[in-house]
């Protein structure tokens, strides 16, 4: 696989406990709840509860774009952390790690995704101006959610 490699991290508090946290993430419905409505995501299938080996399909429109794209869930450790992985979908490479820890009654969420952008000799360019900043702005309104949706 070619092109350069981008990491995404992300650490936020929710304030909620570890299992509580868990059970959130580990109900495929939730990601739309977590999700900006103006990429038009919507899940076409999924288990009713996730575990390793889960299939889950999902559309979304980006700049009017129809894109479908289709996930693994590759490594489910509960309460701890689950890792998805894109089987078919606009990234030449998407795995996304999230890993729960304690944190005096609340949780940790840590979020690390390793990806590559389309594009070709482009992609640096399209990084930079582009999916950084729209990965940004679509993680950022998640932990916001997430704050809002998780039990305190």
């Amino acid at each position: 696989m070619s092109g350069e490699e981008y990491v995404l991290e992300r650490v936020q508090l929710a304030p909620s406990g570890l299992e509580e946290t868990f059970a959130f993430f580990a109900r495929a419905e939730n990601l739309e709840a977590i999700t900006p409505g103006w990429l038009g995501f919507r899940i076409l299938e999924a288990p009713e509860s996730l575990n390793r080996g889960a299939l889950l399909r999902y559309r979304l429109r980006l700049f009017g774009v129809p894109l479908r794209w289709r996930t693994e869930i590759t490594e489910w450790q509960p309460p701890r952390g689950f890792t998805d992985s894109q089987l078919e979908g606009p990234y030449p490479l998407w795995v996304h790690t999230h890993r729960f820890a304690p944190r005096g009654g609340q949780t940790e969420i840590y979020d690390n995704v390793r990806y590559r952008v389309p594009g070709g000799p482009l992609a640096p360019l399209i990084q930079r101006h582009l999916v950084g900043r729209l990965l940004d702005e679509i993680f950022s309104f998640r932990a916001e959610q997430l704050a809002l949706l998780l039990p305190r």
